[in-house]
């Protein structure tokens, strides 16, 4: 587990983060800001979730965490279900956000609105993202009865993935790695690869699957 100290300095370095993936949503039905404030609960949970010791680089853990709470806003219709005490924070929270609106003379961010209701980035962020209203899945008037486009298989998805494969690749040996960049990036066959090399088929061969279960594990973990 970070610090406290790491874990803020963590947030802060990655918001950008947010932003990189709350863009790819736009038009889509939400405003930019209610995109900016669900991707900052993923990139919370994704820092309280990162652990460095399994090879993996923090953006690349945490791209996938900020899409999926993203994507949350478009599934079930964009309706959340929100309790009682939900509902009366979250009245107390636009109530002091708009008090705060008025003070500042903008819209005030996550943090300082956090600041004034003593609480924490991930519980401002998540009355702010419960208090969105429902997004139709079936369009309105203005739509003229068309559904509306509803990214839950984005292409976004492959961002993550290609993140998670290159960080991949950068922690194996320099031999390991040569042999997928030869095999998978520059499509060489296992004869050619082994004459680059200097090795036999045969042990290109072992050496590939030997490799390909390597980075099946670190992918999996």
């Amino acid at each position: 587990m970070v610090s406290e100290v790491s874990r803020s300095s963590i947030i802060e370095n990655n918001i950008g983060l947010v932003h990189s993936c709350a863009n790819k949503f736009r038009g889509r039905g939400v405003e930019y800001d209610d995109l900016f404030q669900a991707g900052c609960v993923g990139l919370i949970k994704a820092a309280d979730g990162f652990d460095a010791e399994r090879g993996f680089s923090f953006s690349t853990y945490a791209v996938p965490v900020i899409l999926g709470e993203i994507k949350r806003i478009f599934r079930d219709g964009g309706t959340v279900k929100v309790s009682r005490s939900m509902k009366e924070k979250i009245r107390v929270a636009l109530k002091e956000k708009e008090k705060l609106a008025e003070t500042l003379g903008y819209e005030p961010t996550v943090s300082q609105l956090a600041e004034k209701l003593n609480l924490s980035l991930a519980e401002t962020a998540e009355l702010l993202t419960a208090s969105m209203p429902a997004v139709s899945l079936t369009g309105d008037d203005e739509n003229n009865g068309r559904e509306l486009d509803i990214p839950v298989e984005a292409p976004e998805e492959k961002i993550s993935e290609m993140l998670a494969l290159r960080q991949t690749i950068d922690t194996l040996e320099e031999e390991e790695r040569k042999i997928i960049e030869l095999r998978y990036y520059k499509g060489l066959t296992q004869s050619k690869t082994a004459e680059i090399l200097n090795l036999s088929q045969v042990q290109i061969s072992r050496k590939e699957k030997k490799t390909l279960l390597k980075m099946r594990k670190k992918l999996l973990n």
